[in-house]
């Protein structure tokens, strides 16, 4: 589970509620989550590119049609949401943050969003499209998800459901995601869908 601290999550709000308002309603009724500006990476995303250089890539790879790409993204969720089992990162490692790779045990939320990107990028899909996103969700938990940055728009992947959604569909409280230019840095977005 991404993890933030009470004071991360009250700037974020203030951030959302007055500095950024305009551009949260812009972003909202766009079809792709507006960047605002740089922001640091989640604190168990710190050494990604370093352990996966996969998940920082903006290699462009073989051209799919979109109905191609879009039966693979549906037949991985799928397969990764029902074969991987949640638990905490805490209860595995004895640590409130660390992102990597499922075990055997299973993994959090940003281990589900790795491992769609991995099998993702080896099905072939264009790395440039994936972008892991942190987001508050319904209840306002920390979260993490996958973006599949479609021709439409940005599609949610996402391990509480198998139904890909569009970002604006999800009701979550985006703040950071990768940087669509160079994913191994970090953006905020702070929109909200």
């Amino acid at each position: 589970m991404v993890t933030y601290s009470g004071r991360a999550v009250g700037i974020a709000a203030l951030v959302c509620g007055a500095v950024f308002a305009g551009s949260a309603v812009e972003a909202s009724e766009g079809k792709f989550i507006r960047t605002v500006a740089s922001s640091p990476p989640p604190s168990g995303a710190r050494q990604l590119c370093r352990q996966y250089a996969w998940a920082c890539s903006s290699k462009a790879s073989a051209r799919m049609t979109s109905q191609q790409e879009m039966k693979i993204i549906q037949r991985i969720n799928r397969q990764v949401n029902a074969t991987t089992r949640a638990v905490t990162d805490q209860a595995q490692y004895r640590t409130s943050e660390r992102w990597a790779l499922p075990t055997s045990r299973g993994g959090d939320c940003e281990d589900f969003a790795l491992l769609k990107k991995r099998d993702l990028i080896r099905a072939g899909v264009d790395p440039s499209k994936l972008l892991i996103a942190t987001v508050l969700d319904t209840k306002r938990n920390a979260h993490a998800v996958l973006v599949y940055r479609s021709a439409s728009g940005d599609l949610v992947l996402d391990n509480l459901t198998d139904r890909i959604k569009p970002w604006s569909a999800t009701r979550y409280l985006f703040l950071r995601m990768q940087d669509p230019r160079k994913p191994s840095s970090w953006v905020g977005v702070y929109g909200r869908s």
